[in-house]
């Protein structure tokens, strides 16, 4: 018996690419016509790409091929949840926020994980779920915002810097058990990191401090997902 890519050798070839290019861009398994799951997974790794091009050499997550991903999660009756995985530096503020927004207004079941580090702008990003896990080696790093090129030094600028932290903190306490003092406490940390302002955390540090919810990792993230698309499935036959 003859198989399809032995009948059309040119298509498998084309369908081959194709998911060569899903996996290298978007980090998605294969097509979305051959993976089944209810599941959306998205991976959020490296820096985070916003509106200015990092260099090629530079590990990145555009978050323009993110917004799609994550409202097809809210659109497609076929999803039941999302499972976020996340192992950043950090980046955009912009591009963090706008697609923290987006995972935090999504009405089916979220959860986040987070493998290796959440730093920065990564730290609302694994907040903006319903419930959040980081691996017991994984860090997350608490600092103010950075910046970088021309900067006029007047005092409309530093208000703006003012109000751009405050955005990030409110959203961390908005969607975690953190409370607002301890968040600012540990970003004008001076005596943790070395040559360097804010504070690093450690997986169990991450949940004690209220900014995660359970150390664990994969299978854990999973069960808990399959829990609240159960729960909700439940609650919409009632």
């Amino acid at each position: 018996m003859n198989t399809e890519k032995e009948k059309n050798p040119e298509a498998a070839v084309q369908n081959e690419d194709v998911t060569s290019n899903l996996l290298r861009e978007l980090g998605l398994l294969s097509l979305a016509n051959e993976f089944k799951s209810d599941v959306q997974y998205i991976s959020i790794i490296g820096s985070i790409e916003g509106h200015s091009v990092l260099p090629p050499e530079n590990k990145t997550t555009k978050y323009e091929h993110l917004i799609p991903q994550l409202i097809a999660v809210e659109e497609n009756p076929e999803i039941k949840g999302l499972l976020t995985v996340l192992n950043t530096v950090g980046g955009d503020v912009e591009a963090g926020l706008a697609l923290a927004e987006l995972i935090a207004a999504i009405s089916k079941p979220t959860v986040s994980l987070v493998l290796g580090g959440g730093h920065s702008i990564g730290i609302p990003l694994a907040a903006a779920s319903n419930y959040s896990f980081i691996s017991e080696t994984a860090t997350m790093t608490l600092h103010p915002i950075r910046t970088n090129g021309l900067i006029i030094t007047a005092e409309p600028t530093f208000e703006y810097l003012r109000k751009t932290q405050d955005r990030i903190v409110d959203f961390i306490v908005s969607h975690s058990k953190a409370q607002r003092s301890e968040i600012v406490k540990r970003m004008n940390c001076t005596d943790n990191i070395a040559n360097d302002v804010g504070t690093v955390l450690f997986g169990r540090e991450a949940v004690e401090l209220g900014i995660i919810d359970e150390v664990g990792g994969l299978s854990g993230a999973l069960k808990k997902l399959r829990e609240m698309i159960s729960l909700q499935n439940m609650e919409n036959n009632l």
